[in-house]
């Protein structure tokens, strides 16, 4: 009787143990706390109404999605060790993240090593793409790409006979001022001011002082959100006045900024991934839906968070299996229409338009390109003695 008992409860062991997983999982790092949690939450939001999306029509392979998100803090060590969280002890064959350029550039070595996937949703210095390794995969455009798009904006706008450069200290803001440098150097304005700041210093004004001696007609700011805010602010406070203030958008294209730095964002244009005006299939209700839920409209990292994980329910599903190599072979042959626009990788890399938006009265507009803009663009910039 008792050997009956053992070798029943053994079999049921046996059979609790090889029951399959009610769901499968997909690993997801952001930035949910820290100096960068105003991305990291437009990045939740995403994600979460991508997988009520995917699971509403049935899941990935007949089965319920779940997302198992790691928080790196804003700081790129800690997203290092989401990978070893993630694929060694959850054991996801894919991973979408991180935010932050300095973080996802720090986490892709670790991606590679265990040959999982990356889809890379947001950073947009173009060296996370340096490895040309085939399991990583970056849906944003890239800095490259935002300060081309800049500068041919100004060119159609009336090039500055001057611009200076302003970014942080970081892998993203010496990305995105190197990729200025090159294109204002490719239009010929000359770069008259080059200076780098430490994100999340008490005050700019020495920086700011430093430019105004120089007095461009234009300000290129590669910043993310609270600097943003802060280097408007005391722009007025030093009262130097450019014909233009252009940024590579990420702080100075959210929402937040808008409300952060209120009269002071007004006129600034910045390159966008993404609006809701955008002509694409769905951008409209995406926003709205936001709105309806958080109480405010999404920014571009919503929507790139969204479609990240739509692309890898796709390829898993075109794929047949939970198998890395295999969702990284579809994942590369991805051919898409979305809320994001067109999605298709050569090289790793999406072929991602980007569009140019000005602040008008308290808005985002749409000002480049003809076909997308929802406003025309307000130029020169008023001085501040002028301005409210």
């Amino acid at each position: 009787m008792l050997k009956r008992m053992l070798v029943g409860g053994l079999l049921l062991a046996l059979a609790v143990g090889c029951k399959p997983s009610a769901t499968q999982k997909v690993g997801v790092i952001s930035s949910f706390t820290g100096s960068e949690q105003a991305f990291g939450s437009q990045h939740e939001r995403g994600y979460t109404l991508a997988l009520e999306d995917i699971n509403a029509a049935g899941g990935v392979l007949g089965k319920p999605l779940e997302i198992i998100k790691y928080d790196d803090q804003s700081k790129a060590d800690v997203a290092v060790q989401g990978v070893s969280k993630l694929v060694d002890q959850d054991k996801v064959p894919v991973v979408i993240g991180a935010y932050a350029s300095q973080s996802t550039l720090a986490l892709v070595p670790a991606v590679v090593k265990r040959q999982v996937p990356l889809v890379i949703p947001t950073a947009t210095a173009d060296n996370v793409l340096a490895s040309k390794s085939p399991w990583v995969f970056r849906v944003c455009a890239g800095a490259d790409d935002i300060a081309h798009a800049t500068a041919e904006f100004l060119k159609e706008t009336g090039l500055p006979k001057s611009i200076a450069i302003v970014y942080e200290n970081t892998n993203f803001g010496q990305a995105n001022g190197g990729s200025m440098r090159t294109w204002a150097k490719t239009y010929g304005i000359p770069i008259v001011a080059d200076e780098a700041y430490n994100a999340g210093s008490p005050s700019y004004t020495a920086l700011l002082q430093k430019v105004k001696e120089k007095d461009p007609e234009a300000i290129y700011f590669a910043s993310y959100l609270l600097d943003a805010v802060q280097l408007m602010k005391q722009t007025r406070q030093v009262n130097l006045n450019a014909r233009v203030y252009t940024s590579a958008g990420t702080g100075f294209a959210l929402p937040s900024f808008l409300t952060g730095a209120g009269k002071d964002a007004e006129y600034t244009i910045s390159g966008q991934q993404w609006m809701r005006e955008s002509k694409w299939p769905g951008s409209a209700k995406f926003a709205d839906t936001v709105k309806a839920r958080w109480g405010e409209f999404p920014s571009y990292h919503a929507v790139q968070a969204y479609v990240s994980l739509k692309i890898v329910a796709d390829a898993v599903n075109r794929a047949g299996k939970w198998d890395p190599q295999a969702i990284r072979d579809a994942i590369a042959t991805t051919e898409m229409l979305t809320v994001f626009g067109p999605i298709k990788f050569v090289n790793q890399q999406n072929q991602h338009p980007v569009l140019m938006t000005q602040v008008q009265q308290g808005a985002f507009q749409v000002v480049g390109p003809p076909d997308q803009a929802t406003a025309k663009v307000i130029l020169p910039t008023p001085p501040w003695s002028s301005r409210p």
